[in-house]
């Protein structure tokens, strides 16, 4: 009972974490603007993201516009694209892998086969939560290098996005909740795996005794 509960904790983080990463692939806040020396006042922000750019006034008045090329996008922009929409695809594989060999369903039989394919969804979503943060620490290391770099002009300068901090957390879920359904799994198929064995009832023999072999 207390692996199930494990299990279905473990389901429900990496489901968080897979809705986290279609979310920083959406939002256009990879990188913004830096307010430094002379940018400390300006009057509009620049937000740059997978597939769009945006500029917001200060009025408020916020315009987007999608990348025209594919091809003329930075090479960090491009993994970006392809990581962050293959680990959308293998969260969906990951989500049916596993609540087709979850305990609280009956869709397979109890046994090492059904350990195997939920440990087989826990391992998609490790590998989500790696594939990810491929980008993501891409991304950051571009925009701190480029920030201190003095060859830089002030107003090129960008700063981390929230896109980033949520496609960072939510690699923490998918990591933590692959392991969880993965340990889970692996104590269940432990406990499945050594069955117990009764010996046959002892029978008295003709004459009343019970035969010598019981005792060997």
């Amino acid at each position: 009972m207390a692996s199930a509960a494990v299990e279905i904790l473990g389901l429900g983080l990496g489901i968080l974490g897979w809705v986290g990463v279609i979310l920083a692939c959406g939002l256009p806040m990879w990188q913004v603007s830096a307010f430094i020396d002379v940018n400390i006042v300006v009057a509009q922000t620049i937000w740059e993201g997978l597939w769009m750019s945006c500029v917001v006034q200060s009025t408020g008045q916020m315009q987007c516009k999608v990348y025209d090329s594919i091809l003329a996008l930075p090479p960090e922009v491009q993994a970006g694209r392809a990581l962050t929409v293959i680990v959308a695809l293998l969260g969906l594989v990951a989500l049916m892998v596993t609540v087709v060999g979850a305990q609280c369903t009956n869709c397979i039989r109890p046994g090492k086969m059904k350990s195997r394919i939920v440990i087989a969804g826990g391992a998609i979503y490790i590998l989500c939560g790696v594939l990810v943060l491929i980008p993501l620490c891409w991304f950051a290391n571009i925009v701190i290098s480029d920030f201190y770099d003095p060859t830089v002009p002030s107003s090129q300068k960008r700063e981390m996005g929230a896109a980033l901090y949520i496609g960072w957390a939510a690699t923490a879920l998918l990591l933590f909740g692959g392991c969880l359904i993965c340990c889970c799994s692996c104590s269940q198929r432990d406990e499945t795996s050594f069955p117990v064995k009764y010996s046959a009832p002892r029978r008295p023999t003709s004459n009343g005794e019970y035969d010598k072999k019981n005792y060997v």
